[in-house]
């Protein structure tokens, strides 16, 4: 695999781990620019916290070479980790401790001059609105204001690169969307690089540049959101009608590709305006009256089943 170190945030090269005679990774690669989203989706177990804990230095390689900021994994472990922000599946926060205390420590940590740590401390406080918050023990906020105290605390050391690994589990739509824009803004106004793994396809399409599917230990697709989805197919037009005379004649003049005789329901292939377009020009030559359509074009769910044949669930960490 060839890479541009120069362009490149992260860099990986026939990464392999295995615990006893369990392979948890079997050779994977990953190139990954500066400046970018990149989403890692698997199947429970398929090792996407393994790779997260890999290249943030918690754990070692069997074999391969891995390069994050520009420092190699293996060889500059410190500087890697001078380099990122990790948040992990489980809040690093201390719920004994203030808001504002929890962002105070961190910059302790991570050795912030003196005259800096309390400005530092107001400016993350107010960019993930939790000003009004701040003084109160963290064990009294929500489950949203914490996750974003918690990668608050993760930026207090400026990172390059942040690895969010299931950033939204148990948070509700509007905490989960809340994060979405918070994620977005630190790529477009600071330019840092964001390593995601989800549980949330929807959040990998929203979100994502680049995505991966991790499945049996390697890597089975990669790219952007679109050219994932065009992998499946263009998607299928379903067409439900009120009885099962009209239903019956429609199937025998349509390209049904699948039919459900007891909901009286066709799928016909298609989805762009092209052939939905053509085929409600033929439904209506044949006076055929449609109870329902739909139009679905496929989406991250398709990709998944397609290339894993697996549900998506929570990982558990290895």
């Amino acid at each position: 695999m060839t890479v541009d170190i120069g362009r490149s945030a992260i860099t990986a090269t026939a990464v392999r781990k295995a615990y006893g005679g369990h392979v948890v990774l079997d050779g994977i690669d990953l190139d990954i620019p500066r400046g970018s989203v990149f989403a890692l989706l698997g199947p429970n177990g398929a090792g996407k916290t393994t790779v997260v804990q890999i290249l943030s230095t918690l754990i070692r390689a069997d074999a391969g070479r891995m390069r994050v900021a520009g420092h190699d994994v293996a060889a500059e472990p410190d500087a890697v980790r001078a380099a990122i922000g990790v948040t992990g599946q489980f809040s690093a926060v201390d719920g004994f401790l203030t808001g504002e205390e929890n962002l105070l420590l961190m910059a302790d940590l991570n050795r912030l001059p003196r005259a800096l740590r309390r400005a530092s401390a107001a400016d993350l406080l107010r960019r993930f609105d939790l000003t009004e918050a701040a003084r109160k023990p963290a064990a009294t906020y929500s489950g949203g204001m914490r996750r974003r105290l918690d990668l608050a605390m993760t930026l207090v050391g400026r990172p390059r690169v942040i690895f969010l690994d299931e950033p939204t589990t148990g948070l509700d739509p509007r905490s989960r969307r809340t994060m979405w824009d918070i994620i977005r803004g630190l790529v477009a106004d600071e330019g840092v690089t964001i390593f995601l793994t989800t549980q949330y396809l929807e959040e990998a399409d929203r979100l994502a540049d680049r995505i991966a599917v991790l499945h049996e230990g390697r890597l089975v697709a990669e790219g952007s959101p679109g050219e994932l989805k065009r992998r499946v197919g263009a998607g299928h037009i379903s067409l439900r009608f009120a009885d099962r005379p009209g239903y019956e004649r429609a199937a025998g003049l349509l390209d049904a590709v699948s039919r459900d005789d007891e909901a009286y329901t066709l799928q016909v292939p298609g989805g762009d305006v092209a052939s939905l377009r053509a085929l409600l020009d033929r439904v209506e030559r044949a006076a055929l009256t449609v109870e329902e359509l739909q139009v679905r074009t496929p989406d991250l769910d398709d990709v998944f089943f397609a290339l894993t044949g697996d549900v998506t669930e929570q990982e558990t960490a290895r």
